[in-house]
């Protein structure tokens, strides 16, 4: 199991950039697949972007590409989403979240064992 520590979080106007982090507590954090949920105001969480064990395999929501960036450092046992050009809609909490299992990046909350906290993102000008 994993605990998870979001970071970063915090009011940007549009068109802004914005990088999230999130700290794992625990062992073999490289033996976790991660991904990047958000919870916008009135609805589910949803999944942003989802990356690997190693790192070398990414996903995104079709809002997220070309925009969004997930990445990790499994030497330091953090998960990034390096976020450009922000738009109000994206306003939320963004949540991390780490599975072993293989359905990492369907975009199904419940494929995730660990969550972090969250962290929030408002996007306003």
């Amino acid at each position: 199991q994993l605990q998870l520590v979001e970071s970063g979080g915090e009011l940007v106007q549009p068109g802004d950039s914005l990088r999230l982090s999130c700290v794992a507590s625990g062992r073999l954090f490289d033996h976790y697949a991660m991904a990047w949920f958000r919870r916008s105001p009135g609805q589910g969480r949803e999944e942003v972007a989802a990356i690997s064990w190693g790192g070398g395999s990414t996903k995104y929501a079709d809002s997220a590409k070309g925009r969004f960036t997930i990445s990790r450092d499994n030497a330091k046992n953090t998960l990034y989403l390096q976020m450009n050009n922000l738009k109000p809609e994206e306003t939320g909490v963004y949540y991390c979240a780490a599975t072993k299992g293989n359905g990492w990046g369907n975009g199904a909350p419940g494929m995730y064992e660990d969550w972090g906290q969250g962290t929030q993102v408002i996007v306003s000008s």
